[in-house]
């Protein structure tokens, strides 16, 4: 009998990885992640390397967002480590599935401070503790199987979000003595709705006459459109989509509020309903209208995750999953002969919705918006309607928000935790895991967090079209800060020629007027591999109530 060859800790992460479905690794080689990566190379694992470890999760997280997989992410040892955690908060904050595996310093210095041992950590998976659901340190190489496979079914579970699992050096290196791995099974764990709450809400939902619905990303996450559908539909209700839930609704239903979160309109509407149903969504900072929303009936709270239910408003809390819940609600309205009796004052939900929408384009007519409005509209019939679409955290996204109809693609933005740099790097991911081209939009400011990503487009020839608007600074913080103190600081920024820097890197580039936007797509994304569009103009944002 032949004799296998040898193996070792590392090949267990890779094996196992394979074994439950992984197809695509981001992140970074480090000195104590050694052993992993020679594992990397004995197996069909694709690797994609960043150049920077947050926009590696960043990466993950759009890849897992794109194709509905889990992302994984390899990162080294302590400053690896830590560069990565801006990236997981993103993933964290929007509940995106993610297994992170992170190499440590031996075992013997675990706990310990040696002097002078290279990246060592007082407890670096605490580090990853506010941005994860859950943290493990495997101390043995029998015990990785077992360690990754829980670990993936914790990423699924909802809610779902990103999971940390650290190997030390020498685990990595050791010597294996088991078999590969061949069979791995990580399955999510349920969270139906309890049925006492369901009758509840049913009770409250049969008395309605004004409801209406705010969906959030949960129910995208969930796949639970078609569900959602049939329950807006049997209830008679308007929905209002939160921008994490952009795609959740058709976007021209007659019942359809669109995403116009931010308009004091949209919200009134929400404040009006005797009872409001709110799926999937924290109702947070953006999606409250920064707070300002205080339904006057009663609140009916759906969502996974049990710490955001009656967080900011007064409800009855369901934890559940989306599509869960929703199928619950739509078997019982059914079953109990549910016949709609809403009236709005007088007024059906479709002339509700109707007439709300036209108060807000009324609106935004009445702002010196002509600019703004064209180019959003320009870029969107431009993008196929299947294409899926990367927003960094800039004017044009702020927009996009409110105005972008997803139709057939999904839109992603950062706006979970809000941090700087993710359009660019997720852009690569979902290209890289689709294999079908995306769009990717930042500022100028945003753009220079993940400009280096500009090598790994070209090296993986993934098919990004990169929006760059440069307005010369932080635009949105300069807007609140005139706006708030009449003047803004520290806003304006040097920047790059980008068209210059990006054919540096074999990308081309080029640079178009404000109004030439459409064109310059139209072109660019006929393309092979990636390219970068800048357009110097500076957006303003759209007033919520009138000026």
């Amino acid at each position: 009998m032949s004799e296998q060859p040898q193996r070792n800790g590392g090949d267990l992460v890779i094996e196992t990885l394979s074994a439950l479905g992984a197809k695509t690794v981001f992140g970074i080689p480090g000195q104590h992640a050694l052993g992993l990566f020679d594992a990397l190379s004995r197996s069909n694992l694709e690797f994609v390397s960043s150049r920077v470890e947050n926009n590696s999760a960043f990466a993950a997280d759009g890849y897992s967002r794109a194709t509905g997989e889990v992302g994984v992410l390899f990162l080294s040892t302590g400053p690896g480590a830590l560069t990565s955690l801006a990236g997981l908060q993103e993933a964290y904050a929007t509940g995106v599935p993610m297994v992170v595996v992170a190499s440590q310093i031996p075992l013997d210095g675990l706990g310990a401070r040696r002097k002078g041992m290279l990246h060592q950590l007082d407890d670096q998976k605490a580090s990853a503790a506010n941005v994860t659901k859950f943290q493990q340190t495997v101390h043995h190489a029998s015990g990785i199987p077992s360690a990754i496979q829980d670990a993936w079914a914790r990423a699924i579970t909802v809610p779902m979000g990103p999971v940390w699992v650290e190997v030390p050096q020498d685990v990595l290196l050791a010597q294996v003595m088991v078999p590969p791995v061949q069979d791995a099974l990580a399955e999510a764990y349920e969270h139906p709705p309890r049925e006492e709450l369901v009758r509840e809400a049913i009770n409250w939902l049969s008395d309605a006459q004004r409801p209406a619905i705010i969906a959030g990303g949960g129910v995208r996450r969930a796949g639970a459109q078609a569900e959602l559908l049939a329950v807006a539909e049997t209830l008679q209700a308007p929905v209002l989509s939160s921008p994490g839930g952009n795609g959740a609704f058709p976007w021209n239903h007659e019942l359809s509020l669109q995403s116009w979160v931010e308009d004091r309109h949209a919200t009134e509407v929400m404040e009006d309903a005797d009872v409001l149903l709110v799926i999937g969504s924290a109702l947070g900072e953006v999606t409250s209208n920064y707070f300002t929303m205080e339904p006057r009936g009663k609140m009916i709270q759906i969502d996974a995750e049990p710490r955001v239910l009656e967080s900011n408003t007064p409800a009855l809390g369901i934890r559940a999953d989306a599509r869960e819940a929703l199928k619950f609600l739509d078997r019982d309205l059914k079953a109990a002969g549910f016949t709609s009796r809403a009236s709005w004052h007088g007024r059906s939900p479709q002339q509700v919705v109707a007439d709300t929408l036209e108060k807000i384009q009324e609106r935004l007519d009445g702002q010196d918006l002509a600019k703004e409005r064209k180019f959003m509209a320009d870029i969107r019939e431009a993008i196929p309607a299947s294409m899926q679409t990367f927003w960094d955290m800039t004017i044009a996204a702020y927009w996009g928000w409110s105005c972008w109809d997803a139709k057939d693609g999904q839109f992603h933005s950062a706006q979970g935790a809000g941090g700087l740099g993710y359009g660019f790097p997720a852009a690569i991911g979902g290209a890289i895991g689709t294999g079908q081209r995306v769009l990717a939009v930042s500022g100028d400011g945003s753009s220079m967090y993940s400009i280096a990503e500009l090598a790994t487009a070209k090296q993986h020839q993934a098919p990004v079209t990169w929006l760059i608007v440069d307005d010369g600074g932080y635009g949105i913080l300069r807007e609140y800060m005139e706006g708030a103190f009449g003047k803004a600081t520290a806003t304006e920024l040097a920047r790059p020629d980008f068209v210059a820097l990006a054919q540096s890197f074999g990308v081309p580039a080029r640079e178009v007027a404000v109004d030439q936007i459409g064109a310059a797509l139209t072109e660019a994304l006929a393309e092979q591999g990636p390219n970068v569009i800048v357009v110097k103009t500076l957006l303003k944002m759209f007033a919520p109530t009138h000026l």
